[in-house]
């Protein structure tokens, strides 16, 4: 395990402000896919589209996002991690303008997928920065702390979405994105440190980008790990990127009650993060995510189950299961990011960056193709959801197995 970068002094205020910065950078993905939420229905009358089309503006954000996450990281090894996050920032601050501005389907789309390419800088850039300053417990707790604080945009974003649709137009939506991205900006301008000198960057170029992604692609590990991590998360999103089905037309709720659904998830995703960042130092990185895993699996059990007692979803009980199958993925989730970020002390913005182009293809899929034809029955989704965490916890095993031979 290599030496972390010399970190900032600890009374420094930039220190202390560097999990708050990067949990409000995380939130960008979030928050600019589930604030819209609420608003389909009123997309699809202003913009005389049909809801499958309406759909797609998730689609064409998030593959994207994939695409361009593999550049981001790479870019913060060449040119620092400062300089590639205010780049996205200001860039997303334009995108939504451009989103609010759109009359049309097809403008929209557009400016979503700039949305999407600008939005994972923070996150994917901001996971680099963690492990450059931090090492083993201390880099977990990090990491859970930022864990937590992303978890409050999915819980929030479509109640801030269903009182603005309740009040004012959809448009309004992208003017507070915007107005989100411009403070941000400012605030990573004043506080966001360098954490990646000029001695430790690596040249951009196509060739060396190449040797970098066939080295990560080489090793044997990296890849069920990552999906490991990819089909953790992509367990709770086969029901966030059905929401406005789920919660609109199965739970029979309006549009200002989203929150059925993502406080109990995301309360259940930070409760975890936070268990995991008490575990540090404690547990194993194997037994945290072993209990992580067990706890999903049991919750897909029980989520089953409620679905056969109530073939009509109803709250709480339906939602319930999906706040204990979150308490897992933010136990797993950190450490299964640190593990992955190790193999690659040199390359650690590549390996974020195809973290979250694995991850980020899996969710466009379910979003675009599979949750249209789930959303509208509960069993389906039940049954969605419980094969996609056996798939992760099947990648966990394999990545076990590898790392015990090798």
């Amino acid at each position: 395990m290599s030496e972390p970068l010399p970190a900032i002094p600890e009374p420094s205020p930039r220190r202390r402000l560097l999990a708050p910065l990067l949990g409000a950078l995380a939130m960008f993905g979030p928050f600019s896919i589930d604030t819209i939420f609420p608003a389909f229905p009123a997309l699809e009358a202003d913009l005389h589209a049909s809801p499958l089309a309406v759909q797609q503006s998730i689609s064409a954000y998030m593959i994207a996002y994939a695409v361009m996450s593999l550049l981001h990281g790479p870019f913060s090894d060449a040119l620092g991690r400062r300089r590639v996050i205010l780049a996205g920032v200001v860039v997303f601050a334009l995108a939504s303008i451009g989103c609010a501005m759109a009359r049309s389907l097809e403008m929209l789309l557009v400016f979503r997928a700039l949305q999407g390419m600008s939005a994972g800088a923070g996150l994917i850039v901001g996971r680099a920065i963690i492990r450059d300053c931090f090492d083993g417990a201390e880099a977990q707790r990090l990491m859970a702390a930022v864990s937590m604080i992303f978890g409050v945009a999915p819980a929030i974003a479509p109640i801030v979405g269903g009182w603005v649709v309740a009040f004012a137009r959809w448009p309004m939506i992208f003017v507070l994105l915007a107005a989100f991205a411009i403070a941000l900006c400012l605030a990573c301008a004043a506080w966001l440190p360098e954490t990646h000198p000029r001695e430790r960057r690596v040249p951009l170029s196509l060739r060396e980008l190449g040797a970098t992604y066939r080295t990560i692609a080489g090793d044997r590990a990296f890849f069920p790990l990552v999906l490991s991590g990819s089909f953790n998360f992509n367990a709770l999103w086969v029901y966030i990127s059905s929401a406005p089905a789920f919660v609109l037309n199965l739970l029979k709720l309006d549009t200002q009650h989203f929150a059925w659904l993502f406080v109990p998830a995301i309360s259940g995703m930070m409760f975890g993060a936070f268990l995991s960042g008490r575990f540090a130092g404690r547990l194993t990185s194997a037994a945290t995510v072993r209990i992580g895993y067990t706890i999903m699996v049991v919750a897909c059990a029980i989520n089953l189950a409620v679905t056969f007692v109530f073939p009509q979803p109803r709250v709480p009980w339906s939602v319930l299961p999906i706040g204990l199958h979150s308490i897992g993925i933010g136990m797993s989730f950190p450490t299964l990011t640190l593990l992955l970020l190790d193999r690659f002390p040199h390359h650690r913005g590549a390996a974020s960056s195809v973290q979250a182009f694995v991850s980020l293809l899996i969710s466009a899929l379910i979003a675009g193709v599979l949750a249209p034809v789930l959303s509208h029955d509960a069993l389906r989704l039940a049954i969605a959801a419980s094969v996609v965490t056996l798939l992760g916890l099947a990648s966990w095993r394999i990545y076990v197995a590898i790392a015990r031979r090798w």
